[in-house]
């Protein structure tokens, strides 16, 4: 059964600098039980909400299976943990989440590669453990809300422009 692990919504770019000098804090209650997300702009309250530059990766998904045990989103600064969806299949489509509050769909634009920072924040070999099954960056179509818990996916084809 899939599910939605965990939600992050963060203000704030933790991972800034050089990895060696390691992350800023993490800010009070990051890790949220549901997010609402705005088409076309992204997750309500987070860093890269209605950014320009991100409106093609501003919400990220990465599966709970490409992590060790023990590393969660606080690790990898991705949006939304889920398990038993193979996400980063899904490059070139649409992926459809409903966890209760209607659908929501989710225009997988490219994958979310990792970088040096995974081998501060999980372990030394985790950026390159993480090649390949770093998540997916995408464009939110659809206004709603998700949560974590159970959540009904499929997928659809990109919709024309």
């Amino acid at each position: 059964m899939a599910e939605i692990v965990q939600l992050l919504a963060s203000g704030v770019r933790r991972f800034q600098g050089r990895p060696a000098d390691g992350p800023s804090p993490a800010p009070p209650g990051e890790l949220v039980e549901q997010v609402r997300i705005r088409a076309q702009l992204g997750i309500v309250g987070d860093r890269y909400f209605g950014r320009q530059a991100h409106r093609d990766a501003s919400v990220t998904v990465i599966a709970q299976e490409s992590l060790p045990p023990g590393a969660d989103l606080t690790h990898v600064r991705r949006n939304i943990l889920t398990s038993g969806i193979a996400v980063d299949d899904l490059v070139g489509s649409v992926l459809v989440l409903d966890s209760g509050h209607g659908p929501v769909r989710l225009r997988v634009n490219r994958p979310a590669h990792p970088c040096a920072w995974m081998d501060v924040t999980i372990g030394p070999g985790a950026w390159r453990a993480l090649r390949g099954k770093g998540g997916i960056r995408c464009t939110p179509l659809d206004d709603g809300i998700l949560r974590v818990g159970p959540v009904q996916v499929s997928t659809a084809p990109i919709p024309p422009a």
